[in-house]
């Protein structure tokens, strides 16, 4: 790492030194003329402003947490979302700079620019809406399996839940008095995902949207819009689809049909791979508790997730991983219409 790489000062946490001249000198070095407002986005993983320009619409710059992907996989994001755009899939893709290159870098951040678009989040209890999404993300997938990525990272339920939990005890977020119930849970927790797994079979792994909830998509005018490919990855379909889902066990399997006869009119579903709903919604109860305890050390978690650290939130983690037993242990997501 060169000098040019490493933070301005000593301070505790990387984003310390992300100053707003810092963040105006690195749009304005990359050809952009900015006027000097600058309004910071809701973002936690990464930093992201909106940076205002002379006589033009503002744009969004995304600075990247430094350490947590590589160049290589940043470049995959880029190019995933640039080759979904010309498809026409309805994406907000990275602005190429006037090197021609869609990355930039200021010191240790890696960072993009993007066009704002507006919108807000779509009703997925519509019908419509819920066919509309699922034909475009039967066209993002039919993209998405035209390759594989490289560099980006692939689903793995059974290893990350027991990674996750491990790195959780390892590190002492769970209060002693809770430790017997959460070593008794999490082994059958496992054991109840890895049985469910088993039951979808050979699952097929392509390029995924990776997040794909409703926060992620806007819909202005009756277009949607699909934003944040930040956590893009490999894996199965249906963690695309999944999240979208809500209500109880009519209301979901309901909307889920909805989804299916959208997606289908452009990329067959395998229907086994409503075993894996469950063991993905494990998945990411547990990711969001280890991303919470491993962002520790950024001033903004503590700051904005303060009950984090409160026994509190930790017996409603072992009450709802509970509930997430018994869900794992019920009856598999239906299809309407199918058995």
């Amino acid at each position: 790492m060169s000098a040019d790489d490493q933070p301005a000062s000593n301070n505790s946490h990387p984003y310390d030194d992300l100053t707003p001249d810092r963040i105006l000198d690195a749009v304005e070095g990359e050809g952009f003329p900015v006027s000097g407002r600058l309004f910071a986005l809701n973002s936690y993983e990464n930093r992201v402003y909106q940076v205002g320009l002379d006589d033009q619409p503002p744009v969004i710059a995304k600075f990247y947490r430094p350490g947590r992907w590589s160049e290589e996989q940043v470049r995959e994001e880029h190019s995933f979302s640039l080759e979904l755009a010309e498809a026409g899939v309805p994406v907000v893709a990275p602005l190429p700079l006037p090197s021609g290159d869609t990355l930039g870098r200021e010191g240790p951040f890696l960072f993009a620019l993007f066009p704002q678009r507006g919108g807000q989040a779509p009703d997925t209890s519509t019908p419509d809406t819920l066919y509309r999404l699922g034909q475009w993300l039967g066209q993002l997938h039919n993209i998405g399996d035209r390759e594989p990525f490289h560099h980006r990272p692939a689903m793995s339920i059974l290893p990350a839940i027991t990674d996750f939990s491990r790195y959780l005890t390892d590190n002492d977020w769970i209060p002693a008095d809770l430790r017997p119930a959460w070593d008794s849970l999490i082994p059958d927790l496992i054991n109840e995902c890895a049985r469910l797994v088993d039951q979808a079979g050979d699952v097929h792994s392509l390029r995924l949207h990776g997040d794909c909830h409703a926060g992620n998509i806007l819909v202005r005018e009756d277009r949607l819009l699909f934003v944040d490919m930040d956590d893009c990855r490999s894996g199965p379909a249906v963690q695309d689809l999944w999240l979208l889902l809500n209500g109880d066990d009519l209301e979901r399997s309901q909307q889920f049909g909805e989804l299916l006869e959208g997606y289908e009119m452009f990329r067959e579903f395998n229907r086994r791979e409503r075993y894996l709903v469950e063991p993905l919604r494990c998945f990411r109860q547990l990711s969001h508790c280890a991303w919470l305890a491993q962002r520790w050390d950024d001033p903004a978690f503590p700051r904005f997730f303060p009950w984090f650290a409160q026994p509190r939130f930790w017996s409603d983690q072992v009450l709802s991983l509970r509930e997430q037993l018994a869900a794992l242990q019920g009856p598999v997501l239906n299809i309407p219409g199918q058995y």
